[in-house]
């Protein structure tokens, strides 16, 4: 089973590449593409994890349905027969794996709701009590639960490659006090839905990112959302504040790559099967839990 970690589609424009995305321009609208690249330690690695990107993309897919009531998406369509005819002949490449969608305005921020303390939120609180300037109760533990969900912004430095924590004022200065406001408010409202359905399946939702952008029309939900790759999901069962959380994302890869003192600097070392395999485990089994679908092909 091969990882795809490249897409090329011919003479449809590229607009760039991330960590595990390629961004096409298709007739006023945008393909994304997931792929099946992984990062750790802000380096894409030498080997995929096989299905990653069809992994994510379904999950992507079953939470825009399920939150489309509190939030409009980007989503036009991934029915990959119902794209224009310039990407018919990569079918085979973008079936299962990728989305056309609305082009936006994206907004400079990412929009953090927190429900439990991990992460760099359990980092600042060790030191100050609090979660981006927010005071929180004295005596939590890693893993804790809050007593109510939280609005944490962050912003990507300028290397691209990290979010950097801000304080709300601070998001209100960047895309203006309305605007925060009101993301603010949306953020919060689908966490407390997605937890509640993760709830139903077993699962914790500790933490999630999500992006909007704007169209003509308002604001809308946008990039991925709600995957193992930009939010913190536990197993309820063996959840016990006191420590870090066994976790449905790559934490394998990183686990292997400290076993083995790799220094953080290009170029990123390959994977063994092993942990390649049990990777992919972890991310199909958070798409069965979640979903309770069959994988798209």
């Amino acid at each position: 089973m091969a990882a795809l970690l490249t897409t090329s589609l011919g003479a449809v424009p590229l607009v760039g590449r991330g960590k595990v995305r390629d961004l096409y321009a298709i007739d006023g609208a945008l393909l994304l593409v997931a792929t099946d690249r992984i990062s750790a330690f802000d380096h894409v690695l030498g080997t995929g994890i096989p299905d990653k990107g069809k992994i994510l993309t379904q999950i992507s897919l079953f939470w825009f349905e399920l939150l489309k009531p509190i939030a409009p998406n980007h989503l036009v369509t991934a029915d990959v027969e119902e794209y224009p005819a310039v990407l018919q002949p990569y079918s085979a490449q973008l079936e299962g794996r990728s989305m056309l969608v609305k082009r936006a305005a994206m907004f400079p921020v990412e929009c953090v709701a927190r429900g439990y303390l991990a992460g760099s939120g359990w980092k600042e609180y060790k030191t100050a009590g609090t979660v981006c300037g927010i005071e929180l109760p004295r005596g939590l533990q890693n893993g804790s639960r809050l007593p109510e969900a939280i609005f944490t912004p962050a912003t990507k430095s300028q290397d691209g490659k990290h979010d950097e924590n801000i304080s709300f004022a601070a998001m209100e200065k960047l895309v203006g006090v309305d605007e925060a406001a009101e993301l603010r408010q949306l953020t919060l409202n689908l966490y407390k839905r997605a937890a509640e359905h993760a709830e139903s399946r077993g699962l914790i939702l500790a933490d999630t990112k999500f992006e909007f952008g704007k169209t003509a029309e308002g604001v809308i939900l946008a990039d991925e959302v709600l995957t193992p790759d930009s939010s913190r999901f536990w197993d309820a069962k063996a959840w016990k504040p006191g420590g870090a959380q066994p976790s449905f994302d790559k934490q394998f890869v990183r686990d292997y790559l400290e076993e083995i003192h790799w220094n953080k600097q290009a170029p990123a070392p390959s994977l063994p099967d092993e942990v390649v395999e049990r990777t992919r485990g972890k991310y199909f089994e958070a798409f069965l839990r979640l979903t309770g679908r069959e994988m798209a092909s």
